[in-house]
């Protein structure tokens, strides 16, 4: 079997090139790790007593995996209470993280979360919590309303001024793989950092900024409100990119039958959310849901806004994580070596599939 798969991936690399044959080895070893998972079944029972859960989340539309799955009840099923905790920075929430002051992080990529892994601290991204549909990108570009004729290719970037909410992180990274495109980096343009989307809207409407990097639901609010475009689709410039992680720390990973609980539970959960979405099944319970508990409120915006990609077999694209990685070390941001196999523990999502059995799209 071993020697068939390597001659299929030699052809595959003559025919295809580098970058396909990467897509298509990880595509090929997530496949043999759910068709592993399926050789036998595993019988779940209850956390027995109940086992509280802090989450640290900003309850955005990405937290679907945490919130559908708690007005559901699937983790009060399994045994689990969930406590929703808001933190001020990213960094603080590592911190917790790495404490065993917080059992789950739901996150973006960040060199602080990286160097904490360097400095001994026990987390792991354990699974999706955001990327782009292609064509349908919810975080983007935007560029403002009254220069899309000005702007129309990415070498008319060049000397833009254009915002992002941070440095050294997933928005910074974002932007530079847009300028990229034209063989410039944020260092070609006028980088502001503006730490909310919405002051980003803010700063287009008042023409103080030329674009910036936006998620939804701040992308359709520009659109409706004529502020801003969405320009190019991120499948033309960031095709692989891992957006927003879930995280395990330190208490997590050391009670494996609560890890593998919750991950069931978030499975669940973002499947509904998929049914929901991308095949119109049960579509008005899960808008209703979301409006309940997430920031967005307003039900109409669920059926104009892009809508997040989550995989609701759980596992993380690991090109785009390493891709993050060597983003980080070429501007010497990381304090040492890592690669995507000592960031990413898949174990718990290949669990949560041995259990529900492979997502049918």
């Amino acid at each position: 079997m071993f020697l068939v798969l390597v001659m299929l991936l030699s052809a595959f690399v003559i025919g295809c090139g580098r970058q396909a044959v990467e897509n298509k080895v990880e595509e090929v070893s997530q496949k043999q790790a759910i068709e592993q998972t399926d050789e036998e079944e595993v019988e779940v029972q209850p956390l027995s007593p109940k086992v509280k859960v802090t989450v640290g989340m900003k309850e955005v539309v990405s937290d679907s995996g945490v919130l559908i799955g708690m007005a559901k009840g699937y983790y009060e099923e399994l045994g689990i209470e969930i406590e929703s905790v808001a933190f001020n920075t990213g960094q603080d929430m590592i911190n917790a993280l790495g404490a065993g002051q917080l059992d789950v992080g739901c996150t973006v990529t960040a060199s602080g979360l990286f160097n904490a892994m360097l400095r001994g601290i026990p987390i792991k991204i354990v699974a999706d919590k955001g990327i782009n549909v292609a064509g349908q990108g919810y975080y983007r570009l935007m560029i403002r309303k009254d220069l899309v004729d000005e702007i129309k290719d990415f070498e008319d970037l060049r000397g833009r001024k254009l915002a992002v909410v941070g440095t050294a992180s997933l928005d910074e990274i974002a932007l530079d793989r847009v300028l990229n495109q034209a063989g410039m980096t944020t260092a070609d343009v006028d980088l502001q950092v503006i730490r909310s989307f919405p002051d980003i809207v803010a700063a287009m409407s008042n023409k103080s900024i030329d674009g910036g990097m936006i998620i939804e639901p701040y992308v359709t609010a520009a659109m409706d409100a004529d502020i801003a475009d969405p320009w190019k689709d991120p499948s033309e410039y960031d095709p692989d990119a891992q957006t927003a992680l879930l995280i395990y720390g330190k208490s997590m990973l050391e009670r494996p039958e609560v890890a593998n609980s919750f991950m069931i539970a978030y499975l669940k959960a973002i499947r509904d959310y998929n049914n929901a979405f991308f095949k119109d099944i049960n579509k008005d319970e899960i808008i209703s849901i979301l409006a309940e508990y997430s920031v967005v409120t307003d039900k109409e915006l669920y059926e104009k806004m892009f809508p997040v990609g989550l995989n609701p077999d759980g596992f993380v694209r690991m090109k785009g994580v390493q891709m993050d990685l060597d983003w980080y070390k070429e501007r010497g941001l990381l304090k040492g070596d890592l690669n995507a196999e000592d960031v990413v523990d898949n174990s718990f999502a290949e669990y949560a599939v041995k259990v529900l059995g492979k997502y049918e799209k």
